[in-house]
């Protein structure tokens, strides 16, 4: 009788993502290790409710410490390794570029060098069942024109030092697989979507800005588009990569929800006009204002996910955008609490 992967580590699985797919990992009864720094978008609050001892457990500490992570493989001695850790949000990297190379392409380092060493002594059957599943961004494809998608096949052209960034950690992958064995996969995702998202990044930040009365900021023209994938739908992915993906693969997962940014906002505005209108009666769109473009600011991303859904079977529970973007701003509206927490903790109260 074959083994059952049990125990999986999740670095970064108090962020938005990780969360998230912590989350479904119990729910399939999975052993779930969470490796989290919680300096930035990673808050206990978003898995405090989940914690439980041999089940769901915490190690604070960041993939940027080697021995730190090499420690903590050793003491949990996980079936699988998922990366979600990392620094995600363009603007911060353009102000400030030096923390996305160390934690994205040092930190990634870091994370296959602890996993060689602990997948090389395994026993053979232990090797048969190891996986290192890589998280990255569709970002690292660079900027598509009016038509066309990004797939497994596309070639990397990031134009951001996050994007860069990304693109160095899984240029590591990729290595690490070839060179050493490790089996390593990659997933590319487009843009997230959901619960728990740090609100910094456009769709929680304009609902949080709308409520409090604050202008709604969007870059350029607007017309920028954007693939949209509910976080629940990348995180089944993600799972169906974990147990059916091919070691030294890559896989894409998007939404099939193609936006402009400026679309979004207003779906959000006409949402919350309907569920809490504004105390003095004007509509919440009345508070969008246009800013200078961001530098560099890539026009267009789409993926193909026909290879996922041919290979792993993945299906998207969110098929229509605008239902899962109005969930979306129901929860933060019944979850002030936590909306309150983050934002105190942050400073951004």
């Amino acid at each position: 009788m074959s083994e059952k992967r049990e125990k999986i580590l999740v670095t970064g699985g108090a962020g938005f993502i990780g969360s998230a797919f912590v989350r479904l990992a119990l729910q399939q009864n999975y052993k779930v290790v969470i490796m989290d720094a919680l300096t930035y978008a990673g808050h206990i609050e978003n898995i405090e409710e989940v914690l439980k001892p041999g089940t769901c457990d915490f190690e604070k500490g960041s993939i940027t410490d080697f021995n730190f992570v090499s420690s903590v493989i050793k003491k949990h001695q996980p079936d699988a390794f998922l990366n979600f850790a990392a620094e995600s949000h363009v603007d911060n990297s353009i102000s400030g570029p030096k923390a996305f190379v160390e934690t994205n392409i040092l930190g990634t380092f870091n994370c296959l060098e602890a996993c060689r060493e602990y997948y090389g002594a395994l026993s053979p059957q232990k090797k048969n069942l190891f996986k290192y599943i890589q998280i990255s961004t569709d970002e690292v494809f660079g900027s598509l024109g009016e038509t066309g998608k990004f797939s497994e096949t596309t070639a990397y052209q990031p134009n951001s030092p996050y994007s860069s960034s990304k693109a160095g950690g899984d240029h590591l992958a990729r290595a690490w697989f070839h060179t050493y064995r490790l089996p390593v996969l990659v997933t590319n995702c487009s843009n997230n979507y959901g619960p728990r998202q740090f609100p910094e990044k456009l769709i929680p930040l304009m609902i949080q800005n709308a409520l409090k009365e604050k202008q709604l900021p969007v870059y350029g023209n607007g017309k920028n588009v954007r693939d949209w994938i509910h976080v629940e739908d990348h995180c089944q992915g993600v799972l169906l990569a974990l147990e059916k993906g091919q070691a030294g693969g890559t896989y894409c997962f998007g939404g099939n929800s193609e936006m402009t940014n400026i679309s979004v906002v207003e779906m959000i505005c006409n949402h919350l006009d309907q569920i809490q209108a504004r105390k003095n009666g004007k509509k919440y769109s009345e508070l969008i204002s246009f800013v200078e473009d961001r530098a560099g600011h890539d026009w267009r991303y789409a993926i193909d996910d026909s290879l996922a859904q041919k290979e792993l079977g993945f299906k998207r529970k969110f098929t229509h955008f605008q239902e899962g973007l109005k969930a979306t701003c129901d929860w933060y509206l019944n979850n002030k609490t936590w909306t309150e927490k983050i934002q105190s903790k942050k400073g951004l109260l």
